[in-house]
């Protein structure tokens, strides 16, 4: 609920999220995602499953009885999270769903996991110096029908059909579908609350860069506002955010 302060009473001074500075460009063979992260945020991808990725017993009993293509983007998703860790100076270790599902990274570490069909990719960073972080990859293809108004708003559906106006090579709804991916995957860590699509208003930017507010259904001293960055390679849409300690 909404409360209007009395007429009496000062308002404190608005800020306004400053957007991330745009994308430079990476040295050749950087990896995708890494081109939207801070230099001391540990990054690593796949673009299929052939390399060796052995899970930890407790990993692979969670992949029981499933698909073994799910088994397989999994498995390389966490070898491309170990290597993160690795990076960071942390030795193998299985990463378990914590609350909520998200890995449970080590203490001193924050990080995000990502993979769809022909990417898969990790990111993490050491607190305090990052608080949080979120990564997402999705198909550079159109929404499923029915989509879009399940996890948009009136406004920004408006705003996306101006940007499909201006840029119509880009599936912006897809686009911001990733965005809101990489936020929540960026607020549970800190907040240990669930956010529903449109508890998120996204703008996104032709320039590779988005901004957010959320809209939590419950009081929270955790700032609502989000920045990240987007880029588009190929078949690919990746969005990631982090916020800094």
């Amino acid at each position: 609920m909404t409360t209007t302060a009395p007429t009496t009473a000062r308002r404190p001074p608005t800020r306004t999220a400053t957007p991330p500075p745009a994308i430079a460009a990476a040295p050749p063979g950087t990896p995708l995602i890494a081109r939207l992260l801070p230099a001391d945020v540990a990054s690593a991808e796949a673009f299929d499953d052939t390399a060796p990725a052995p899970l930890f017993p407790a990993e692979a009993a969670l992949m029981e009885g499933r698909r073994a293509r799910r088994r397989q983007q999994f498995a390389t998703a966490r070898a491309c999270a170990r290597r993160c860790l690795a990076e960071l100076g942390h030795p193998p270790q299985p990463l378990l769903p914590g609350r909520g599902g998200a890995p449970r990274w080590p203490s001193g570490v924050t990080g995000s996991i990502t993979h769809c069909d022909g990417y898969r990719a990790a990111a993490a960073a050491r607190t305090p110096t990052t608080l949080t972080l979120g990564i997402d990859a999705e198909p550079a293809e159109p929404l499923p029908i029915g989509v879009l108004g399940l996890t948009t708003s009136p406004a920004e559906r408006a705003h996306l059909a101006e940007l499909a106006d201006a840029h119509p090579e880009t599936p912006w709804p897809t686009l911001l579908f990733s965005a809101k991916e990489s936020i929540y995957k960026a607020w549970y860590p800190i907040t240990g609350m669930w956010l529903g699509f449109r508890d998120a208003t996204v703008h996104l930017t032709p320039e590779g860069t988005f901004t957010a507010v959320l809209h939590p259904p419950s009081p929270t001293p955790t700032d609502p506002r989000f920045q990240g960055r987007w880029l588009r390679e190929g078949p690919l849409l990746l969005t990631a955010t982090v916020r800094r300690g």
